[in-house]
């Protein structure tokens, strides 16, 4: 066979259904294994990928998978990662830890971009530096500040892990997937528990890098437009001077088990007794998929068993009133076995953390599916799931992932085990086997359950159990840990660990010399677009309803959205917008119940949900605060979408009041259970609402306020049920008005003059008023404010508005925070101080600006960092290559790659915010003209904001306890879990 550049070619095959000629090659010398995906997606994408199974809970792969981007032979700098955060187009650019694989995928759509982040990435994963101190860094290390002081562990994974450790979703993932796999390297976490990463070695971590990190175990993807022929260059490039190795890296299949096992695990339900309440789960081990219609099959399966609210297990479990929202994480077809896993949350436990009904959730689970199994599953339900899954196939809408990296990932999973890369990523056989199944009345899905839930003796039942204190419990054990250690060192082993933590900290502290950073290659001012890409965007009135169409090439798909002006309410009916808006499409109509509107919806369209849209109007005081709902169908149902819709808006039945109790039970439950894991997020909303009436209408829909309102509502709806039901009525009467609704309609020419007299008449069929608008008078939380959760970490925020400190925004200031963001806040709170993230956000429309961290182990040290941001920029010293790799990370960011409906919503935003073509081309302009006399002017305005800016604080109870003894009962504690 004739090699090209070094390859062999294997395999090739069109798939025409992604419309990518797909090419697989072996690298002759090594055995690398690369496909190339070739098609005419301009968002190009590399992918390389190591098979790093773990053997112990120490994290090895995760922290390596931090470890590598810390410097290489070919670019000896601190953190190429972050250089390249700062300074390319990249559309994506990260690195992920699966339990059995790394993989680190990079985006572009700038060509030269593109080579450049390969020539980066590739070098870091071959030829990392990783000396000593990176792993003290990125894993852990001892900090010590005198031989009296309490020893303390530090390092970035270790406190990522331990904000994971503290969400319960997360626990019960991990544990479910340990459970069904105890002899295989997917029975330990390859994330790092936190009371296992400090028993990781230099020496295992160096060998562990020698090991996986070959080119003989690496799987590499190109996909998009560029030339193939180049990518086999390039690569053999990389590789040629390596040798062939064996890499003991494949991944076991785990033996079954002969019969059920049941497994317990602790977690910290916070402070209140609301918080007794626990998880249970049943999971399947499935079989090794490698037959692709029974993949599909199953994913299938998995969506009509729980993929809706009106999925009959899915129904069951949350009929039954034993918990308040779905638990599990469906189906997992990531490794090399799948596996099943549902059950409930909130399900109430006793003072010993015994769950009251955990009997009864696993036995209706078993129960529903030998139901279903024997009486079959409502054709209705079958048909919708698959059209919805089909459409999500055809549709292949990945939002602001790239294409290329969802396939890619895709190939792994029977690639990685060293089956056929094609057959994950080529559906029209598959499916249409599935449909040849179903014909004739025939049970497929039904064979499914029978074959690989019900006659599978290979299942766990976890149960997660509140444990009151258990968070202190594991700091305490921590500390003693750490002070039996401390005690058991002599006094030059204490000074050796001072002496290495402040060695650590000049390696930090130190920059990278001009000569390293020149090593990175990038790019220049004159490579960039000087003009914004626009969006077509044409505005006419149909019915007294605003319309905006966009004419974009759709592949014969209509996406919809309708808008309702949330300004028309009285401010006591916001909180109860989220839950109207979920209650269009989860309450059934006159005519459907729930279940029947879920099936019509999903065999007609490629979803309806309802979505929220907050901004500032630019220039003024005023927001703009809208409820959206949004659809999409093939051009041929797009009259059934319009019909749903219609019956939706005019026949909502709101009255059903377990449907809506349901509904507030499920909002809480999700709500309680993104806190840890979005900490940061619910910090930015709070402090942003204090602001301005935009951000604070936010907050009282989606942030913490409406934790707080869910919590009332619940009881509420026992003791007065006819007034919630009066709210809710109120604000449909108010809200569906034509002549105050917009619509928002992105499709191509063609079909749009087909579409727009249906629209037309829909508009025409909805009643009409005076429109109004009501005067909100927002009412800001404290203005220094500590919020507890059940967290070993902490999500630090601290803003202000700086339009009212005198700042008038420029272009410049998104220069200024992308250097921020990956210098000054990067090295003081995230490799300094240990978070995991560290952020500065600042809003041109409202002038607020917040600073943000992530899982950080910090408080009043990060809030001092903070501060410290005024004077590093007054006093900073800017390279020209510096301030150029900055404005090009900003491009970069203005140029995001969007998909056709993300195009459309956005335009419409950005009229709605009183943003034009004009004034983005201005900011674009004040860009590229950023100055280093920007960044210290900015310096000002910031120490401004030391003086004056609010504090909100999400963290654990100790924390805010001590930084309220330190500073003086500064903070307003609050308890939120």
């Amino acid at each position: 066979m004739t090699a090209r550049h070094g390859f062999e070619s294997i395999q090739e095959r069109e798939i025409p259904e992604l419309n990518t000629k797909a090419r697989l090659f072996r690298h002759v010398r090594t055995g690398a294994q690369l496909l190339s995906l070739e098609n005419r997606d301009e968002n190009k994408v590399f992918a390389i990928t190591f098979r790093t199974p773990p053997s112990d809970g120490t994290g090895i792969a995760h922290i390596m998978e931090h470890s590598v981007l810390c410097g290489s032979q070919k670019y000896p700098v601190k953190e190429p990662f972050v250089e390249l955060m700062k300074g390319s187009l990249n559309t994506f650019l990260n690195a992920f830890t699966f339990p059995d694989k790394t993989c680190y995928p990079l985006a572009s759509q700038n060509l030269k971009d593109f080579y450049n982040l390969i020539d980066v990435y590739v070098d870091a994963v071959f030829h990392p530096l990783i000396p000593a101190h990176t792993l003290e860094q990125e894993g852990w290390h001892y900090e010590l500040e005198s031989l009296e002081a309490p020893l303390t562990y530090k390092g970035v994974v270790f406190n990522e892990m331990k904000g994971a450790y503290s969400n319960p979703d997360d626990v019960l993932q991990d544990k479910a997937r340990m459970s069904l796999f105890p002899d295989t390297p997917y029975g330990v976490d390859s994330g790092g528990d936190p009371r296992q990463i400090p028993n990781l070695t230099y020496q295992n971590f160096k060998a562990f890098h020698d090991k996986f990190y070959h080119p003989s175990n690496a799987r590499i993807v190109f996909y998009g437009d560029d030339d193939p022929d180049e990518r086999l260059r390039r690569m053999d490039g990389y590789l040629q001077d390596y040798q062939a190795m064996q890499v003991d890296s494949a991944i076991p299949l785990q033996p079954r088990f002969e019969k059920p096992r049941r497994l317990e695990a602790p977690y910290d339900p916070g402070e209140d007794a609301e918080g007794m309440k626990g998880q249970l789960v049943i999971n399947w081990l499935l079989p090794e998929t490698t037959d692709p219609q029974t993949r599909l099959g199953l994913s299938i399966l998995a969506h009509i068993l729980v993929g809706t609210p009106a999925s009959p297990l899915r129904k069951t479990l949350i009929d039954s009133g034993y918990g308040e929202d779905l638990a599990g994480v469906g189906l997992q077809s990531e490794l090399r076995q799948s596996y099943f896993s549902t059950g409930l949350k909130g399900i109430v436990a006793d003072a010993n953390g015994k769950l009251e009904k955990g009997a009864e959730v696993e036995a209706l689970i078993l129960g529903t599916l030998e139901k279903l199994a024997k009486e079959g599953i409502d054709p209705d339900t079958v048909a919708a799931s698959l059209n919805t899954v089909e459409f999500q196939l055809r549709e292949n809408n990945t939002g602001s992932f790239p294409r290329g990296l969802l396939l890619a990932l895709g190939s792994l999973t029977s690639w990685l085990y060293d089956g056929d890369p094609f057959t994950p990523l080529a559906f029209e056989t598959p499916l249409a086997g599935i449909k040849e199944s179903l014909s004739n009345g025939g049970k497929y899905f039904e064979g499914l359950i029978q074959q690989y839930f019900l006659t599978n003796p290979h299942r766990t039942i976890v149960t997660l159990k509140p444990e009151a204190g258990l968070g202190q419990k594991l700091d305490t054990e921590e500390k003693e840990r750490l002070e039996k250690q401390r005690l058991s060192m002599s006094k030059e082993q204490l000074q050796a660990i001072m002496e290495q933590a402040r060695r650590l900290k000049k390696i930090q502290e130190t920059p990278d010399t001009p000569e390293a950073l020149a090593t990175l290659p990038g790019l220049k001012l004159a490579d960039l677009d000087k003009e914004n890409k626009r969006i077509p965007l044409a505005i006419t009135e149909v019915e007294g309803s605003k319309i905006f169409y966009h004419d974009l090439f759709t592949n014969g798909i209509v996406y919809l959205d309708v808008g309702f002006d949330l300004h028309a309410l009285p401010q006591e009916l916001l909180p109860y917008v989220a839950l109207f808006g979920r209650a269009l499409v989860d309450m059934g109509t006159q005519k459907e119940d729930f279940v029947r509107l879920s099936q019509r919806i999903g065999r007609s369209t490629g979803g309806i949900w309802p979505a929220l849209f907050t901004s500032l109007i630019r220039g003024t005081e005023k927001g703009a605060t809208w409820l959206f709902l949004r659809g999409k169908s093939t051009t041929q149902q797009a009259e059934e979408l319009l019909a749903i819709l219609q019956d939706i808006l005019l026949t909502v039945r709101l009255d059903d009041v377990e449907r809506f109790r349901q509904l507030v039970l499920e909002d809480k439950a999700e709500t309680e259970a993104s806190l840890v894991p979005g900490g940061h997020r619910v910090v930015n909303t709070r402090l942003r609402a204090l602001f301005n009436e935009s951000d604070w209408a936010e907050e009282q829909i989606g942030g913490l306020s409406q934790l707080f309102f869910l919590r009332d509502l619940a009881p509420e709806l026992e003791s007065n049920w006819p007034g919630v039901l009066e709210h809710l009525e109120s604000i449909r009467k108010i809200l569906l008005n034509r002549r105050s609704m917009i619509c928002n309609v992105t499709l191509d020419a063609a079909h749009w003059a087909a579409f727009e007299p249906h629209l037309a008449g829909f508009l025409q069929s909805l009643p009409a008023a005076a429109p109004r608008q009501v005067q909100w008078q927002p009412t800001p939380a404290s203005l220094f404010e500590g919020l507890t959760i059940p967290a070993q970490v902490n999500y630090v925020g601290k803003g202000a508005n700086l339009f009212k400190l005198g700042y008038e925004a420029r272009g410049s200031v998104d220069v200024i925070l992308n250097y921020l963001r990956n210098t000054y806040l990067w090295e003081r709170v995230r490799v300094q101080g240990g978070a995991y993230g560290a952020y500065s956000l600042f809003s041109n429309r409202s002038g607020v600006f917040t600073y943000l961290s992530y899982r950080d182990p910090n408080l009043l040290k990060t809030l001092d960092n903070y501060d410290g941001t005024a004077s590093f920029l007054k006093q900073l010293e800017l390279s020209q290559e510096e301030l150029t790799k900055s404005i090009i990370g900003v491009i970069g960011d203005l140029d995001a790659y969007q998909l056709p409906d993300a195009k459309g919503y956005t335009s419409m935003a950005r009229y709605l915010a009183g943003d034009s073509d004009e004034s983005r081309q201005l900011w674009r302009d004040q860009v590229l003209n950023t100055s280093v006399r920007d960044f210290r002017s900015f310096g000002e305005v910031l120490e401004r904001v030391k003086e004056t800016g609010y504090v909100v604080v999400l963290g654990s109870p100790d924390a805010l306890a001590k930084a309220n003894a330190e500073g003086g009962d500064w903070l307003e504690v609050k308890k939120v879990l």
